[in-house]
């Protein structure tokens, strides 16, 4: 007979609440009654656990980058480079757009009180491995001459910086998401723009696509 799994303690209790109340009310539910309430114990736990809310704040954001980095390392890979670059930024978005609220907080651009060393997200140990995620992937199409050797931190911020402005677009519900029209030309693009081949950026894109979609 198997053991049951181990329950997860308050601490994760907590952090577990929180998430839910963000993505379910957004940043304003992040407060400790509303967080303790979904538990059942009292308003001292938050500060017994995490110091305050602002240390409450910066676990969520911590736990946010980790499952980031967890996602998108899940999918199944795929042995083109630059195909499996881009079915990374499938997974991105994925991740995004299913948790719009906890993305927005990562990266800063929804309000709630945090300490101010967790201005520098990815400084952290867990946004260091999330980013670390995206500039593998960047380093392997070089090192594959899929694209021409070049920094490749600078072209991993150039990547994230287009996928993070769409995702926040469609997050704000400013556009809406069109995988061929915008995102795959966007894509394919920005590839070209840091050297690939467009013939050969396009049928990795269908690769990545075609790798998505069996793996839902």
């Amino acid at each position: 007979m198997e053991k049951s799994s181990t329950p997860p303690g308050p601490r994760q209790r907590l952090l577990d609440a929180a998430l839910r109340l963000l993505e379910a009310e957004g940043p304003q539910a992040l407060q400790a009654r509303r967080v303790t309430a979904e538990i059942g114990v009292s308003t001292m736990a938050v500060y017994t656990h995490f110091g305050g809310m602002p240390g409450l704040v910066d676990a969520i954001v911590r736990e946010g980058l980790t499952r980031f980095a967890a996602h998108v390392r899940a999918r199944p890979p795929v042995a083109e480079p630059l195909a499996d670059l881009f079915a990374g930024g499938l997974a991105f978005g994925e991740f995004a757009l299913t948790n719009p609220r906890l993305y927005s907080l990562m990266f800063g651009l929804v309000g709630a009180p945090r300490p101010p060393a967790a201005s520098e997200t990815f400084t952290t140990a867990e946004g260091m491995d999330a980013l670390s995620v995206l500039l593998g992937s960047v380093e392997r199409v070089i090192e594959a001459g899929e694209l021409p050797d070049q920094d490749a931190r600078a072209a991993a911020t150039q990547i994230l910086s287009v996928t993070h402005g769409y995702l926040m677009l469609l997050i704000g519900g400013f556009v809406e998401e069109e995988l061929r029209d915008v995102m795959g030309p966007m894509a394919i693009n920005l590839m070209v723009g840091l050297g690939a081949d467009r013939a050969r950026a396009e049928r990795a894109l269908v690769t990545a696509v075609a790798s998505r979609v069996d793996a839902g």
